[in-house]
């Protein structure tokens, strides 16, 4: 199997992913909460912050998906790197309120390392196209 075919796997597993978990939290956000790995509910009325939450991923999701049907392959790259970012915050606030490790570290923390590699494997697999020298214009004779 070609590089381009596992990375295209990969990001569309990711896409899929994060669209459902976002799509989640906007849904049920009583129900999706207690999988994030905090330890309490927010006082009072915390669905607004939670529906937050997954706004954000079901965005992260869309940004993935039309960079890759749009063949923006190195841009997608460089959207993984980044986007995994959001998966090292929130295993990052789950650590740092309390929360359950295992899902820190085993649902956050393995999302970001895992989007970081596809998003490696992603610039592996542009690095020969972007790194390509232009061939010269044709002189006129």
């Amino acid at each position: 199997m070609s590089l381009k075919k596992i990375n295209t796997f990969l990001t569309a597993a990711f896409i899929l992913f994060i669209l459902w978990f976002g799509t989640e939290f906007i849904l049920s956000p009583e129900t999706t909460a207690p999988g994030f790995g905090l330890p309490s509910w927010p006082s009072g009325d915390g669905d607004g912050f939670l529906i937050i939450k997954g706004i954000r991923d079901v965005v992260l999701a869309l940004v993935l998906g039309i960079l890759l049907m749009t063949g923006h392959r190195r841009a997608l790259g460089w959207a993984l790197l980044v986007e995994a970012l959001a998966a090292y915050g929130d295993m990052t606030n789950v650590l740092a309120h309390h929360g359950s490790v295992a899902t820190a570290l085993g649902v956050h923390g393995l999302t970001a390392t895992l989007m970081v590699v596809n998003g490696l494997l992603m610039m592996r697999e542009t690095r020969k196209v972007a790194a390509a020298p232009a061939t010269p214009a044709p002189q006129p004779a």
